[in-house]
């Protein structure tokens, strides 16, 4: 490809809500533009990167006995009934009707599209198993588009589904998967980490991300300083603390705390450490009639020590929490305690509370805790003799450095990353609430047991972006860059010389199946190696007059500060060989 032909369109500045890195590069340097919210054309320069994520992808899949469909972006409502999600997903799932007032979905996902496949076609164990997979778009009506294509309403992302005829199988699936994705991301040349992960609302049971480390990443990855052991901060357990509850050795004491509302600063205040303190978290479940309005609601009242934070879906884990739960309301508030938010606590209730405390408040002693009072705490509770023990203990709070390890080896650090990749084993969830089933060996039908396994295509070159930068721009692996190698020809348009040499050059590594791309566009010398450093071209041979005069070119990588003489006759092996190294 030639400058001059193709389209370039770079930016000095990032608009103004681009927020991170990735989206500000990727707006600059002319890979993508928005088109509306969450919504983005795919530049030219930007979709050489996808298709080389798509290559990749395809390439790897097929490897590991995919085969490839498409289903349509457009899926009929009834199937997302079939399975319950037409009436479960929130409004991210975007729903139209046709001119006959038909139920559609914009899809998120295809289990139901490809659960319907399956249960056509698939009509005997003996052609299991089949694992189908397709490279589509996406839309998910996000509430918050943010971060370009890393929290896009509108996105492409390949997804596969396998179908096999029991458990054990199914798992065998999974893990032909597992070592596919690990084949995936290697070849792009990212720092990343598998994690067991939460499945979240597709559902399942075996389920782990890929997550490519960035200190710009959203999600917390939970690792093991001694072991392989890796999770999301969703799913990563609190090991269950050792040893007995400790002793009362405090009397039970109402203490003045003007103003501190918050564990912290009762614990300045009482010169006490915070993890002594107990924090108390209230939340409702409602219980609806048919019509879906509220006829019953239940306070529940969380306990956790002072120092620690809510983890939500471990809490949506807990009986009776669920099946959904959401935070109290104020009213609700003071009718069960009595008092505002920040003096909150199990004693001295107006209303009884559904009582949960997390593992470790279960065994502490001489705790402080709101006293349902403003400006009021109390010291030294302890379970027993000042409240009834709770009526459920569990795991609720996300782990912190410094935990121990739940396989007790090392203790556990956290890192920021950036989910690319989602595999999960999904059982018989699909099969069964759309009867999907095959005539097993003793010939009684039975429903598929199903994995499903994505990719972000579209967020993975973001993360690569959030991984590889620099102030001058991106800076891509050799497999993701839109175009592998930048002749840069110092006054071509002047110098027949040059133009010679960068044309010959071209043309050789063209010859050699080479990505490369020719800078024809008679650009002054700072502002073509401005653009090609801000495109993150990972290898650039710089020619010009002078340095011809002495018989040499110059190579320079995206990373190196200087570039490196190389002898214009020995350009082209120089380059070939450090690609293929």
């Amino acid at each position: 490809m030639k400058a001059s032909q193709f389209y370039i369109s770079t930016l000095k500045e990032a608009p103004a809500d681009a927020e991170v890195v990735s989206h500000q590069l990727m707006t600059r340097a002319g890979m993508i533009k928005k088109l509306g919210a969450g919504v983005y054309t795919y530049m030219p320069m930007g979709l050489r990167v996808i298709r080389k994520v798509e290559a990749i992808v395809r390439e790897e899949m097929n490897r590991a006995g995919a085969v490839e469909c498409v289903m349509p972006v457009v899926q009929p409502g009834e199937l997302w009934s079939e399975s319950g999600r037409f009436q479960t997903m929130g409004p991210e799932l975007l729903r139209v009707q046709d001119r006959h007032e038909r139920d559609f979905v914009i899809q998120p996902t295809s289990e139901e599209a490809v659960t319907d496949i399956a249960r056509q076609d698939l009509r005997s164990y003996k052609q299991l198993p089949k694992n189908l997979y397709q490279i589509q778009t996406k839309f998910r009506d996000e509430r918050r588009p943010r971060f370009g294509l890393m929290r896009g309403r509108e996105f492409i992302m390949k997804d596969a589904y396998s179908f096999d005829r029991d458990e054990a199988s199914a798992k065998v699936s999974y893990q032909v998967m597992a070592k596919a994705y690990r084949a995936i991301f290697d070849r792009f040349g990212l720092t990343y980490r598998a994690v067991a992960a939460d499945s979240g609302a597709i559902g399942g049971d075996l389920s782990e991300e890929f997550q490519v480390i960035a200190s710009t990443g959203e999600d917390a990855i939970v690792y093991s300083t001694g072991s392989d052991y890796a999770a999301n901060m969703e799913k990563a357990e609190a090991l269950k603390p050792t040893g007995p509850r400790g002793a009362a050795t405090q009397a039970m004491t109402k203490t003045l705390t003007p103003g501190k509302s918050t564990c912290a600063d009762v614990a300045e205040l009482l010169q006490l450490p915070l993890k002594q303190t107990v924090k108390s978290l209230v939340l409702a479940t409602d219980q609806t009639d048919e019509d879906g309005k509220v006829v019953k609601s239940q306070v529940w009242l969380l306990l956790l020590r002072g120092d620690h934070d809510m983890n939500e879906i471990k809490v949506s884990k807990v009986p009776g929490l669920d099946q959904g739960f959401r935070f109290a309301t104020v009213p609700e508030i003071l009718e069960h305690f009595g008092t505002k938010p920040g003096y909150l606590g199990p004693i001295g209730l107006k209303q009884p509370v559904k009582l949960v405390a997390d593992r470790e408040v279960a065994l502490m002693a001489d705790w402080v805790c709101g006293a349902n009072e403003e400006d009021f705490h109390l010291t030294g509770v302890n379970w027993g003799r000042d409240l009834p023990e709770p009526d459920a203990v569990a795991d609720i709070r996300n782990v912190v450095p410094g935990d121990a390890a739940p396989d007790g080896k090392g203790t556990l650090a956290i890192e920021r990353g950036i989910e690319i990749g989602h595999i999960f084993y999904l059982g018989t969830k699909y099969s069964t609430a759309m009867d999907a089933t095959f005539l097993a060996e003793d010939g009684k039908p039975r429903h598929f047991e199903m994995g499903c396994y994505g990719i972000g295509i579209t967020r993975l070159p973001a993360a690569a972006i959030e991984q590889n930068h620099d102030a001058r721009g991106i800076i891509w692996p050799d497999a993701l860059a839109p175009f592998t190698v930048v002749i840069c020809p110092v006054g071509m348009d002047r110098s027949e010389a040059v133009k010679a040499a960068a044309e010959a050059l071209y043309a050789e590594l063209m010859a050699a199946g080479v990505d490369v791309i020719l800078d024809d566009r008679g650009e002054r010398p700072g502002a073509m190696f401005a653009d090609w450093e801000l495109i993150g071209v990972p290898h650039r041979v710089t020619i010009g007059d002078k340095s011809l005069t002495d018989g040499v070119v110059e190579y320079q990588r995206r990373r190196d500060t200087a570039a490196t003489k190389v002898p214009a006759a020995e350009i082209a092996a120089f380059v070939k060989g450090w690609l293929a190294a």
